[in-house]
């Protein structure tokens, strides 16, 4: 049964109080998500559990792999048998709202009632129509710039926020092998030279997508993004590098900068077996966590806003929803049920709603005091100071991709997986072409992707 989704959507008590009421009209709906994990479905669960006792409606979760959720999502489209709540990537926040399988009225309905304005700007930007917005943004994180703070400290650096201060970091700090200034990605062949080189280009305002589609790089930025990257790339081991060794050096005492996903924040303070630092001879210690620093957002010098590198996930609510009972469950996920939601990861899970009307900070405070790690288990909020926390997650504030803006991330997302930006600016890293020559390469290559 499809009910009106301009209907009151109940929350805690009051959910609670029209129980009763609401028991005759319960339905059962069906929740695809992409945390397939045992652990991670089994507290996916108990929320549904909880949902269902102050609803009234039932909940069935099914765990769907990432990779075949495009497929699966427009087959059952076709079939006219989508499930009523997917909790996807953002590629597929506008393309699908385009497509017709997401109810994007029912998505800007729970923001609304749930308040914009208690969610990450950058979130909402990523996910917004001409008439309000695909889905509704749940949970992400972005990119880090990780620093030693402590050796920023005792040479009197400024925080790399800036393309000129991570310069004048490197000329400080590095001093090989005993210290890298930077460890920056070069093996063109890994996602990861993709995804930081994205970053890099972004804190410049530098893209290859616009409203029409591919479009040339501007000359000169893009001369200064060259130029910097290949600066860090010279204050690194020689060699094809990804987060392996750049991890492997920061943990070691040995970097003085790399560029890393939150997932390294319980790594960095021991919580991990797999990945201990080895800074000294404890693998279980602390003080790296305490020597560090982190960035998310940094500029260049055609960009003083600069960008933030960010991944959002979100709830789409579909087109052929149970549309009020799908309303009620994503409000109870984004409200009473927050906790258990970020609660599945939070080192990757940033809170992308800040908290409530009443609390305007209510979740990102309840955020560092979940439980991170592997082999041991702290909240993020008694291994990193105040500052760092909201760094962290102030980045879903300014938060970008390539195209998203533009409607063209599908295009974009072409480009990054052909590889061609890898493989030529790590030709110009190696002298093959001046910058000018790499630039009009890659406008070429660029245009050549299809």
């Amino acid at each position: 049964m499809k009910l009106n989704h301009k209907s009151i959507l109940l929350t805690g008590a009051a959910m609670a109080l029209c129980l009763s009421s609401v028991a005759a009209s319960a339905e059962s709906i069906r929740f695809w998500t992409t945390e397939e994990q045992p652990e991670r479905l089994a507290r996916q669960e108990q929320m549904a559990a909880d949902f269902a006792a102050a609803s009234g409606h039932t909940v069935e979760v099914i765990p769907v792999t990432e990779s075949d959720l495009g497929t699966r999502a427009t087959a059952a489209y076709a079939a006219g048998d989508l499930p009523d709540v997917i909790y996807h990537p953002l590629q597929y926040a506008l393309p699908w709202a385009d497509a017709g399988i997401l109810d994007t009225d029912a998505a800007t309905d729970v923001i609304e009632a749930l308040g914009e304005d208690t969610f990450a700007q950058g979130a909402l930007n990523m996910a917004a129509t001409a008439d309000g917005f695909a889905s509704v943004p749940v949970d992400g994180w972005t990119q880090m710039l990780v620093y030693r703070a402590d050796k920023f400290k005792e040479a009197g650096l400024a925080p790399p926020t800036t393309y000129a201060n991570v310069l004048a970091a490197v000329e400080a700090l590095h001093n090989p092998p005993s210290m890298y200034g930077f460890v920056a990605a070069t093996k063109v062949d890994e996602n990861f030279m993709s995804q930081v080189l994205e970053h890099v280009f972004l804190a410049n305002g530098v893209s290859p997508v616009g409203p029409d589609g591919v479009t040339a790089l501007d000359e000169a930025a893009t001369i200064e993004v060259l130029e910097f990257y290949k600066a860090i790339a010279e204050a690194s081991p020689p060699g094809d590098l990804y987060w392996d060794q750049s991890r492997s050096l920061y943990f070691s005492g040995n970097a003085a900068m790399i560029i890393w996903s939150p997932f390294i924040l319980d790594e960095l303070a021991g919580l991990r077996d797999s990945a201990p630092p080895t800074i000294n001879d404890d693998p279980t210690t602390r003080d790296l966590a305490a020597a560090t620093g982190i960035v998310t957002n940094f500029s260049g010098p055609s960009n003083p806003d600069g960008a933030a590198w960010g991944d959002i996930r979100y709830f789409g609510i579909t087109s052929d929803a149970s549309t009020d009972a799908a309303m009620e469950f994503v409000q109870y996920s984004m409200n009473d049920g927050y906790g258990q939601t970020l609660a599945i990861a939070p080192e990757g899970k940033f809170p992308v709603r800040r908290g409530t009307s009443e609390d305007p900070a209510e979740f990102s405070k309840l955020w560092a005091t979940l439980d991170v790690g592997v082999d041991r288990k702290a909240p993020l909020g008694d291994l990193y100071d105040q500052a760092m926390i909201d760094e962290v997650v102030g980045g879903l504030d300014v938060a970008k991709r390539w195209g998203v803006s533009d409607g063209q991330l599908a295009v974009a997302s072409k480009i990054i997986n052909s590889q061609v930006i890898n493989r030529l600016v790590r030709e110009f890293i190696d002298g093959e072409r001046d910058a000018a020559a790499t630039v009009a390469e890659l406008n070429a290559a660029i245009a050549g992707v299809q």
